[in-house]
Parts: C-alpha cells; structure tokens; sequence
C-alpha cells in the first residue's frame, strides 16, 4: 500500500498527549494519528450513509408515527424495569 504525508497542527497539550501515548506503545506518532483518523472516517461515513439511508427512506414514506415510537419505548422501558427486580 502507497502513503501519502500530510500536514495536521496540534495544539500543545494535544501534541504532547499523543507524544506519551506514542511512548508509553512504543508506537510512532504518525502510526496513531493514522489509526485516529481510520477510525474516525468509519464513524463519519457510516453516519453519512445512515442518514442518507433514513432521507431515502423518508421521501419514499417509510415513516412511523410518534405515537408508534412513544409506545414502544414505553414498552422497552417497562421491560427493563421488570428485569431488575
């Protein structure tokens, strides 16, 4: 796999704590900015995509009434309360 570099800033305290990490997992500096940022984009993209999802959906009327929700919370709640008795 090819790599690219790029620039990133850091404020002090930020730089600092991602020097003692590196240290304390003898990993590079780099090696965990690059595991931040991956875990980061999965994160946003599935974000992204969910809404995307939940729009499409919307426009198409795959809709469920608050009324409906309201209920099943209620219910899911109630449940849990059961359980810890």
């Amino acid at each position: 796999m090819s790599s690219g570099t790029i620039t990133v800033r850091l404020d002090d305290k930020l730089k600092a704590r991602l020097e003692k990490l590196a240290d304390a997992t003898h990993r590079s500096k780099s090696f965990l900015a690059m595991e931040a940022i991956t875990e980061y984009l999965k994160i946003q993209e599935w974000q992204v995509k969910e809404i995307k999802n939940g729009l499409a959906e919307a426009d198409t009327g795959q809709l469920i009434e608050h009324e409906n929700i309201v209920k099943h919370w209620k219910k899911k709640r109630a449940n849990s309360m059961d359980k810890r008795r």
